[in-house]
């Protein structure tokens, strides 16, 4: 599959898309201020062990305490078969019996000073996600400090390749380190495999060298920047181009290509055009449509996107589309169109977490198996490790994606001040009957008979011109005078009540 990387490097931010098969497919964006920050090493101290969840705090000196799980002090096997597996593509080999954990509180207690890496940034609420136990990519191998293990990706199938790629690394790797043959190692020279671990065990050891003078809590090993990281984890043969239109970072990606793949150094390419990178290849149109609720699919079908809390719910709708044999038939042909847009939006939004997909309700249980078959094969390009179960009785599809860092719509979007992100206020209606239901409660209760009621001129049009007769009826009913004033700095769902007298404040009177 062809690939191409554009970067468009500004000020203030670094912006990456990935297309594949000229379909935009990655996007990824990184600020000055708000730098990615998984795979950073911190020399952190305890702060709190709760055994009741298993975990304990951890401060590295940010914002929030770090969260750090029993099975991430204590991993060990479970680390190295996710690693080994690399995050892709259906279940592991058998089924691993649960590991039983020993007590959080005797592997730490408050105080201790500990080593760890953050492996899920800062989400919501919640602080960064650590492990104790450190893994440092290269190019072609993960090497893991303290461990003894020899492991190769479950994806090179070749044997004699396994078997190559093993010598290879028994004769390079340091004693206490564990080492994953990448993917990208597959048919990689003996001296570049060696380079690329003694690199990582270098960082190591500069890592353990500042862990000694350093006072904690303070960082001990930075990750590389985004878009090095990307070439690092991308860039392959499969890369037809990778176009950057700022001239200082295309030197340095040159000379870093240039320390792994010499071959794919004149793939890299310096835009020189005036126009902007992303103007000029369409992708800037491309991502306006990202943040938006419904995606349109092929024949005018339609997909709809939800966030809540603790879940994404993504909605199937056939819109426009009407086929041309039958209803199943549309049905069906909607859906597969479907489950390869979602596949697309999962990756370019950069969703994780529980998914629920509603595909429209199919009768033949071929064609259920069909979409799901076709949804778990285009979520077979996502690094992101997925996990898709089948189709429920009522049409549903539960899946969950690895969530490293919040999705492409929480990075460049806030809730909405006006309706506290719900998406939705009180209709012009239901606002003047919660008006009428206070004034009756102010009139009956208290002595002042002339009040003057502010209310956002959008509600006050509606009350003058479709609530005039009744508010007129309960002025005669409670003997009181009303005065109507439009008040612009008044949200549209608040109103204000005083007496026209002394301003005395009659909403709060009758609210407390």
């Amino acid at each position: 599959m062809q690939k191409e990387i554009f970067v468009n490097v500004n000020p203030t931010e670094v912006r990456v898309a990935i297309r594949e098969q000229g379909d935009l497919v990655e996007f990824l964006v990184e600020r000055p201020d708000d730098r990615r920050i998984v795979g950073n090493v911190y020399k952190g101290v305890v702060k709190a062990v709760l055994p009741g969840i298993q975990a304990a705090f951890v401060d590295i000196g940010m914002e929030k305490a770090g969260f750090l799980h029993v099975s991430d002090v204590a991993e060990g096997e479970s680390k190295l078969a996710d690693l080994e597996n690399e995050g892709v593509g259906g279940p592991r080999r058998g089924r691993r019996e649960p590991v039983q954990y020993p007590p959080i509180e005797t592997l730490l207690k408050k105080g201790d000073t500990v080593k760890v890496q953050i492996i899920k940034e800062p989400i919501g609420t919640k602080g960064p996600r650590l492990s104790a136990q450190l893994s440092l990519p290269g190019k072609f191998c993960v090497v893991m400090p303290g461990l003894e293990y020899i492991g190769i990706s479950r994806k090179i199938l070749d044997r004699q390749e396994r078997v190559r790629l093993k010598r290879i690394v028994q004769k390079a790797k340091p004693r206490g380190y564990a080492t994953i043959v990448r993917t990208a190692g597959e048919g990689v020279e003996e001296a570049q495999l060696e380079h690329d671990i003694t690199s990582q065990v270098e960082i190591h050891r500069k890592l353990e060298e500042r862990d000694q003078r350093g006072k904690a809590p303070c960082r001990l090993h930075e990750e590389v920047g985004m878009v090095i990281g990307l070439v690092r984890d991308l860039f392959d043969e499969e890369v037809k181009r990778l176009l950057i239109d700022d001239e200082d970072e295309h030197h340095k990606l040159e000379e870093y290509i240039h320390g792994f793949a010499p071959e794919l150094e004149r793939r890299v390419l310096f835009y020189r055009e005036k126009e902007p990178i992303f103007d000029h290849f369409g992708i800037e149109t491309e991502l306006e449509k990202v943040m938006r609720r419904q995606v349109w699919l092929k024949k005018g079908g339609y997909l709809l996107f939800d966030h809540t809390e603790a879940l994404v719910a993504i909605d199937i709708n056939t819109g426009k589309f009407v086929g041309k044999k039958s209803q199943s038939e549309t049905i069906f042909q909607t859906n597969i169109y479907a489950a390869r847009e979602v596949a697309r939006q999962l990756r370019l939004r950069d969703i994780g977490g529980i998914i629920v997909i509603d595909f429209i309700d199919m009768d033949r249980e071929g064609d259920k198996q069909r979409v799901v078959a076709e949804l778990k094969n285009s979520m077979r390009r996502d690094r992101a490790r997925t996990k898709i179960f089948d189709i429920t009785p009522l049409g549903l599809v539960e899946m969950s994606r690895k969530r490293v860092r919040p999705s492409l719509i929480h990075f460049y979007n806030e809730d909405c001040s006006y309706c506290n992100g719900s998406g939705h206020i009180l209709t012009s209606e239901s606002l003047s009957n919660r008006v009428e239901t206070i004034l009756r409660r102010i009139a009956a209760r208290v002595r002042e008979r002339k009040f003057q009621v502010r209310v956002n001129p959008v509600l006050a049009h509606y009350l003058r011109v479709n609530r005039i007769e009744i508010l007129r009826d309960l002025e005669e009913e409670y003997r009181v005078e009303l005065h109507l004033l439009d008040d612009p700095r008044l949200h549209r769902e608040h109103f204000e009540v005083t007496t026209l007298e002394t301003g005395r404040d009659l909403l709060a009177a009758v609210t407390r």
